[in-house]
């Protein structure tokens, strides 16, 4: 079983533990009893925190009990808490609320990015203490920050049922209706696409080939078509919200994923390294798990274009201000050869985007290498420029303390989907 999820609060001074969660045992308050550990194997929080220093709270985006794709033994407080938002009192980790965005989670949802606060203007001159919390399904959750309870509509609805022997599917799954869903309409056969009329044949015989009833088709054994595919949706770059426009914008991948249950017996086979791709043993359970992207025989995602795009979404009247296809296959193309095309197609991307009070949206995680700015009004694209090699990170936007002069920073050390690599900081401002 995997190492516990336990959250511990520090001194940062003395580096002394202070408090303790554990999920699994809520009366351990700092060290387990003696001679025992943490609850193992609970959902964890890998994605990044956030604070709000007026109430005291910290906030955690959990992650699901091991492995991913099976959850036939997963305990009751496993299920309870899996790809939910936790608040607990940072000064004693006692646990305040937690808002589930997932009912039995088997699909890799787990909360992937760290949640952004907000003072959302109620209308009648005050504000409401918001949390807003991206998802890997495309679903936006905006909750109270000291209740937990949404501020936005959400509403159970029924899903596909049936999963592998020795597992179950929950009957419903909560989706945020007061919120736009973001980059997970259904599939279809006739949205199926290819650079080439081969690839696009060869991806509507694939598409067909698969168990796929929309949202939640459980992992089978025939293979199940996972829309959105567990790299997202969104995934690590969190939002960005700023304030003067109540305007959050984010970006978002567009790649389905198979999902196929497999035999002990050939799961015994698998790598360790292959844990999110290829074949996951997933140790302990009946079942092991392979996984791909549904891809074109060239390398291309088999559903439509954008395959990335940026989005505005206006928080007062929970519209979409813009969204436009973000990157170009200019450093990327079929068969991983770059086009030299500054087509923009719209790319998969990691990273988030960063705003800035005069109403600029920087941004750097797309898969041609540059950095961009964009108008946060309209999304237009005011400026790029080419890095060595890919941006993963976030931007970092500052005002230098000595002369005034603000700057934007960027870490460009290569991408996942890439071999190039580098050690790159670079800053970029206006010329003076």
């Amino acid at each position: 079983m995997s190492p516990p999820g336990v959250i511990r609060g520090f001194d940062a001074e003395t580096g002394e533990l202070i408090w303790a969660w554990d999920l699994g045992r809520p009366e351990t308050k700092r060290f387990p009893p003696e001679g025992e550990s943490y609850t193992r194997g609970t959902p964890n929080a890998w994605a990044g925190l956030a604070v709000d220093q007026d109430l005291g709270y910290v906030y955690l985006p959990l992650g699901n009990a091991t492995p991913d794709f099976f959850g036939g033994h997963r305990r009751p407080f496993d299920d309870e808490f899996n790809a939910s938002v936790v608040a607990l009192d940072y000064h004693t980790g006692e646990y305040k609320w937690h808002f589930r965005t997932m009912n039995h989670d088997i699909w890799d949802y787990d909360l992937p990015s760290q949640p952004a606060l907000y003072d959302l203007p109620d209308g009648k001159g005050g504000v409401q203490k918001a949390l807003v919390q991206l998802t890997k399904r495309g679903q936006i959750f905006v909750l109270d920050r000291e209740t937990g309870r949404p501020i936005f509509d959400v509403e159970e609805k029924a899903v596909p049922q049936g999963a592998v022997e020795g597992d179950w599917t929950a009957a419903t799954q909560p989706y945020s209706t007061g919120m736009p869903t973001i980059g997970a309409e259904r599939l279809t056969e006739a949205k199926m696409w290819g650079a080439t009329p081969f690839d696009a044949l060869m991806c509507r015989i694939e598409f067909l080939s698969y168990d796929y009833e929309g949202d939640f088709t459980p992992p089978s054994e025939k293979g199940a078509i996972m829309w959105p595919g567990f790299a997202g949706g969104m995934n690590w770059g969190s939002a960005s919200i700023q304030e003067e426009t109540g305007y959050l914008v984010f970006t978002e991948s567009r790649a389905a994923h198979v999902i196929k249950m497999v035999g002990r017996e050939e799961a015994d086979k698998a790598d360790a390294k292959d844990s999110h791709a290829g074949l996951s043993s997933q140790f302990g359970t009946p079942w092991g798990a392979a996984k791909w992207y549904l891809m074109s025989p060239l390398g291309v995602p088999c559903q439509e274009p954008p395959f990335g795009t940026m989005t505005a979404i206006d928080l007062k009247t929970q519209q979409v201000a813009w969204q436009m296809p973000l990157g170009t296959v200019e450093h990327m193309g079929p068969l991983n050869i770059p086009t030299r095309l500054p087509i923009p197609i719209g790319m998969p991307g990691t990273g988030g985007a960063v705003t800035t009070q005069s109403g600029l949206v920087f941004y750097g995680g797309t898969m041609d290498k540059y950095i961009r700015a964009f108008d946060l009004k309209t999304g237009q694209e005011v400026w790029k420029h080419e890095v060595p090699v890919g941006i993963q990170a976030t931007p970092s936007v500052y005002v230098s303390p000595k002369t005034g002069r603000e700057y934007v920073v960027v870490t460009a050390g290569g991408t996942r989907t890439s071999q190039e690599r580098g050690d790159y900081v670079m800053a970029f401002a206006l010329p003076q």
